[in-house]
């Protein structure tokens, strides 16, 4: 059976790409969007009291494959995940990206100046696309299309400036809240800051930690932890910070902290058992 979480197709209705693998009363190409909130979940139903499977940033890409009763149904560019958003979270607009955040967390502003009362707040990998750019008062700033500002540090072409390999990425999350679900530097889970640090590094993963469990890089031996490479428990992942030590999003302190290899394996194996696998991205 397709996984739905990468698979959009109900009995009504499925992604034209499914046609022949799936049963559906008709099939849809969707049409083209973008997020345009700061941080938008995504559920598995229409219903905002629905926990949510992941989340999109500001600027990220989705297929609309319907709109009904307030909800758009999705499925997103960058890992392919399916689920519905409130349709007011989206625009129709053909925004091309120009530049993304690279601080974990940045202001708004109405005009480019950081004086003014900010009027939103944007994570670490959301998307924008700037107009020009001006200075103010010694500072710069980067101006989107309909005047808004955002500090000009603040944000990169994607490739322009290094950010350092994934595991410096993740290491300015620490203590980030954790977030079931979350994927921005407001609220985060474990996959998430995986894959928010690879997205950031240049790298690609998938959403879970099944599926990164599953096939993200190649299998190799506990003796041969090192920078960079991944724990996982059943429904757990962990980032290697070097050969003692792991960086995750946890529900014991509730934040992204860091934790000892032997300790985090003693603590979670209580409750869970030992790690089932251990790969090199």
């Amino acid at each position: 059976m397709l996984d739905r979480r990468l698979n959009a197709y109900r009995p009504d209705l499925a992604d034209a790409v499914l046609w022949g693998q799936v049963e559906a009363e008709r099939f849809t190409a969707g049409e083209p969007a973008c997020v345009i909130i700061s941080v938008a979940g995504l559920r598995a139903t229409p219903d905002p009291n629905a926990g949510i499977d992941t989340q999109l940033l500001y600027g990220e890409r989705v297929t609309v494959l319907e709109r009904k009763d307030g909800w758009a149904w999705v499925k997103a560019t960058y890992d392919g995940y399916v689920g519905y958003l409130p349709e007011d979270t989206l625009s129709e607009s053909a925004i091309t990206p120009t530049h993304w955040i690279i601080q974990p967390r940045t202001f708004l502003y109405p005009q480019a100046d950081m004086k003014t009362p900010h009027c939103g707040a944007l994570s670490v990998g959301s998307r924008i696309t700037v107009s020009d750019e001006v200075e103010v008062r010694g500072t710069r700033y980067l101006r989107l299309e309909d005047g808004r500002a955002v500090i000009a540090a603040h944000c990169a072409a994607p490739g322009e400036r290094p950010l350092g390999d994934y595991v410096a990425i993740a290491s300015r999350l620490l203590e980030t809240p954790y977030l079931w679900g979350g994927k921005s530097a407001f609220g985060i889970d474990c996959s998430g800051l995986v894959q928010l640090s690879m997205m950031m590094a240049g790298q690609w993963a998938p959403r879970d930690s099944d599926m990164q469990a599953a096939g993200l890089g190649v299998e190799i031996s506990p003796e041969d932890l090192g920078r960079g490479d991944l724990v996982f428990w059943k429904g757990h992942v962990a980032i290697m910070e070097d050969e003692e030590t792991l960086i995750h999003a946890n529900g014991n302190t509730m934040s992204v902290a860091r934790e000892g290899l032997e300790a985090a394996i003693n603590r979670i194996g209580y409750l869970y058992g030992d790690p089932i696998i251990c790969r090199r991205p």
